[in-house]
């Protein structure tokens, strides 16, 4: 805890180092091109590391960055030729189609079974394979995402993952979030967990176990994606977007995560008994299309297990460590 930042401290001397993001984010949602964003966020950079008095920065260490960036750059380069290669063999040949309309077809059978049965025929059979196939999408992401680099998994999981959704008509860009999100979680998903072996290795901990609970810690993160295909305002530049609908997102979606994070970890106020914790985990689904009556169904049904908690912290406090 000693060697932990104090948040003011840095906000008082580092200040000036959040306006290239601010500048970044604002170019990107007023239209202008990544390109045109990076560069001048890169300017930015420079002006705010000359201007910043606290550490202000010279013409070597200028030169030096300039230099490390150079370096970075032609790993990233190599790496997106090679998975240049990959995506040519899978768009000449037709793969990633072929494979999007696997996926569908086998998401409509499973939703034409799924909506004969009662309670499941609640939803339609178009409701249904939208759903498998998110669920089918994201285990093909996790797999193919894993032990490679974030930059060569974005490549090769939008010319691969990505025509699936665009079958399902979801939008380009929530359907690249979707895959890129999903490829990004293989990180810390067992047993190809490379950031939690390589933090294993920082932290001399057993490699096993910490990819384990970086994956239960972080599977909560697991909702996300599915936010983003039912409610795409979450994005702010997907179409459809409006400040209330965002506001609504956000809120379902973060009830949604806490409530999939209290029943992986087990643990709110006080642990969670078997049948809370199953409880807790299905309520966290109902989040999954945040709207006003879903998100008032899930709150009530949450409503008891908080209750419970509250009254087994109330009556022992010392449950709670």
């Amino acid at each position: 805890a000693s060697e932990l930042p104090k948040m003011g401290v840095v906000l008082r001397q580092h200040w000036l180092s959040i306006i290239p993001l601010v500048l970044l984010v604002y170019m990107i949602l007023n239209g202008w091109t990544p390109d045109y964003a990076a560069v001048y966020g890169i300017f930015a950079c420079i002006v705010v590391g000359v201007l910043n008095p606290v550490n202000r920065l010279t013409f070597v260490d200028l030169w030096n960055a300039l230099a490390a960036g150079a370096k970075n750059t032609l790993a990233v380069g190599a790496a997106a030729a090679t998975v240049g290669v990959i995506v040519g063999v899978v768009t000449l040949t037709g793969v990633g189609f072929r494979l999007g309309y696997v996926v569908v077809q086998t998401a409509n059978d499973i939703g034409g079974v799924l909506g004969g049965f009662w309670p499941f025929n609640f939803f339609g059979v178009g409701q249904w394979s939208l759903f498998i196939s998110l669920i089918l999408i994201a285990i093909a992401c996790i797999i193919m995402g894993a032990g490679i680099p974030t930059t060569a998994t974005y490549i090769i999981l939008v010319a691969v993952a990505a025509p699936a959704l665009a079958v399902q008509e979801v939008q380009p860009l929530v359907a690249h979030f979707f895959v890129f999100y999903y490829g990004v979680l293989a990180d810390i998903t067992p047993p190809v967990a490379l950031a939690a072996y390589a933090a294993a290795g920082i932290a001399g901990a057993n490699p096993f176990k910490t990819g384990n609970t970086a994956f239960r810690l972080g599977i909560a993160k697991a909702l996300v994606p599915f936010v983003f295909v039912y409610s795409p305002s979450l994005l702010l530049v997907a179409d459809g977007f409006t400040w209330s609908a965002f506001a609504i997102t956000l809120t379902g979606a973060a009830l949604g995560i806490a409530s999939l994070g209290v029943a992986f970890s087990g643990f709110l106020l006080t642990p969670l008994p078997r049948i809370q914790r199953w409880w807790v985990g299905l309520v966290a689904f109902l989040f999954i299309a945040p709207g006003l009556v879903t998100m008032a169904v899930g709150v009530a049904l949450l409503a008891p297990v908080v209750a419970l908690q509250i009254r087994a912290w109330t009556s022992d406090p010392a449950a709670a460590a």
